[in-house]
């Protein structure tokens, strides 16, 4: 792990103090995202995006919270973006351009069609297969086989949930 998001998941632990179920949901993202990413192939940028956005995935939904007193995955992917590039601004040390495709990827990361990119399907997939862990809900596991595209993601779902 590079230091930046070594900075990042300290930032995202104090942001999120307290919520330890949240803290625990973005690390294992993070962790898969990475894994996946790493094993398929990824160039050094794509991976480094994945990972921000992996660790930054769920921020929306802290500010849903505090503007509706709840939340849902629209409001979750409408209210992320800019809290993201807020705290990734604060940092001072991510690209714009970096910056642009998080705040995108948040912005979609429980749209499962018109996937732009290896990044985008890579942070389908780790969220997935935590979302289905952490929910205890396995029988959605045939209904979300279709979002899978990558050859690891595909056997990390196999493995965890046959």
């Amino acid at each position: 792990m590079n230091l930046q998001h070594a900075k990042l998941i300290e930032s995202m632990i104090d942001y999120e103090s307290g919520n330890t179920a949240r803290i625990q949901h973005f690390l294992k993202v993070h962790e898969l995202a990475n894994v996946i990413g790493t094993l398929e192939g990824l160039d050094d940028e794509t991976l480094f995006i994945l990972e921000t956005t992996a660790i930054l995935h769920d921020i929306g939904i802290h500010k849903s919270l505090e503007k509706f007193g709840s939340y849902t995955w629209k409001t979750q992917e409408s209210e992320g973006p800019a809290e993201a590039e807020r705290l990734l601004l604060e940092s001072g040390s991510y690209s714009q351009e970096v910056i642009e495709r998080v705040k995108y990827l948040i912005a979609h990361h429980h749209t499962y069609n018109n996937v732009e990119g290896i990044d985008y399907q890579i942070l389908l997939e780790a969220d997935i297969l935590v979302n289905l862990y952490e929910s205890k809900n396995k029988d959605k596991y045939e209904a979300l086989t279709h979002v899978f595209r990558t050859q690891t993601g595909k056997k990390f779902l196999h493995d965890m949930y046959k």
